[in-house]
C-alpha cells in the first residue's frame, strides 16, 4: 500500500561504494575528514555547499550559544533516565531532545517563522515598523504567544542574544531579520502591554537567516547544540550522579490533594 507523495525516489546527500563514501558530491576521507571542521561539515550536509566564513562563523556561534544553560528540563529528563537505565546513553540523550518544544529549547524555529513572515510583507513594500506591526496584531489576535521573547532568569536582557548580534555585525552579515527582531523587542511594549526582551531563541534564527540558513531547518541547531551539552551531563551523570536526587527533590515539591483513608500520613523521607 502506497501512503504518501511518491514522486522523488533519490536523494543529493549521500552514496557510497566499496571504496568510496561520496557526500554533497565529495569524497569523504579525501575531501573532508581532517580538513573541515564539523560546523562546515553540518552546513555541507544541509545545503550542498560549503559555508562562508561569515556563515561559518555565525552558525558556529549559535551552536555553542544553546548548547547549555544549566539544569534545565530537558537536562533534568535526560539524567533521571540514565538514573533509571545506565546502561541506555542513546535513551536518555533522546529523552532529553524529545523535550525540545515550542515553549523551551524548540522556540527558534516558530521565532524564525515569525521573522519571516514579516519579513515576506517588507519584501512586498511594508515599512519594517509597519510589517512587525501587523504580524505582532495577529498573533496576539490568533492569542499565540511572541516567540523569541522574554525569559524566566534574563529578563531584563539575555547576554547571549546581544552577543550573537554582535557576532554578526563583526561578521559582516546583519540584515533584515537583526532589524526585524529589534523592531518587535521596540514594539512590544506598545502593543502587548509587556516589555519582552529579545531571548536567544531569538536571536538564532535572526542571526541564521540573515546568513542565508535555511527556514526549514532552524529546529536542528539547538537539537544539535543541545545533544553536545546533553552528552557532558550524562557522563558527568555517570561519575557524579544527581538523577535520583532530582527526581526526589521533584517528589517532595508536589503534594497530594486526592482521595485517601483518614488516617493515611504520607512519608517524608
Amino acid at each position: 500500500m502506497k501512503i504518501g507523495p511518491q514522486a522523488h525516489r533519490s536523494s543529493a546527500i549521500s552514496t557510497s561504494n566499496g571504496e568510496t563514501i561520496i557526500v554533497r558530491g565529495r569524497d569523504l576521507a579525501r575531501e573532508l575528514v581532517g580538513k573541515i571542521s564539523f560546523t562546515e561539515h553540518f552546513w555541507l550536509l544541509l545545503v550542498g555547499s560549503m559555508p562562508s566564513a561569515a556563515q561559518l562563523r555565525i552558525l558556529d556561534a549559535t551552536l555553542v550559544a544553546i548548547a547549555e544553560h544549566g539544569l534545565v528540563p530537558s537536562v533534568q529528563a535526560s539524567r533521571m533516565t540514565l538514573a533509571a537505565a545506565p546502561e541506555a546513553l542513546q535513551g536518555a540523550v533522546a529523552a532529553g531532545i524529545l523535550g525540545c518544544g515550542s515553549v523551551v529549547l524548540g522556540s527558534s524555529e516558530a521565532a524564525g517563522q515569525f521573522f519571516a513572515a514579516i519579513a515576506s510583507r517588507i519584501a512586498a513594500g511594508a515599512a519594517l515598523q509597519e510589517a512587525a506591526a501587523a504580524v505582532i496584531l495577529e498573533y496576539r489576535a490568533a492569542r499565540r504567544a511572541i516567540p523569541g521573547y522574554g525569559h524566566p532568569l534574563h529578563k531584563d536582557a539575555d547576554p547571549r542574544a546581544g552577543r550573537l548580534f554582535a557576532v554578526a555585525e563583526e561578521a559582516g552579515s546583519a540584515g533584515t531579520h537583526i532589524d526585524i527582531a529589534r523592531e518587535v523587542e521596540r514594539l512590544l511594549p506598545d502593543l502587548t502591554g509587556k516589555p519582552l526582551r529579545l531571548n536567544v531563541s531569538g536571536a538564532i534564527p535572526a542571526v541564521l537567516l540573515d546568513a542565508g540558513y535555511p527556514l526549514g531547518a532552524l529546529k536542528g541547531v539547538p537539537i544539535l547544540a543541545r545533544t553536545a551539552g546533553l552528552i557532558a551531563h550524562l557522563l558527568e551523570e555517570q561519575l557524579r550522579p544527581i538523577g535520583f536526587v532530582l527526581s526526589h527533590v521533584g517528589a517532595e515539591a508536589i503534594a497530594y490533594d486526592g482521595e485517601a483513608a483518614v488516617d493515611f500520613e504520607p512519608t517524608h523521607e
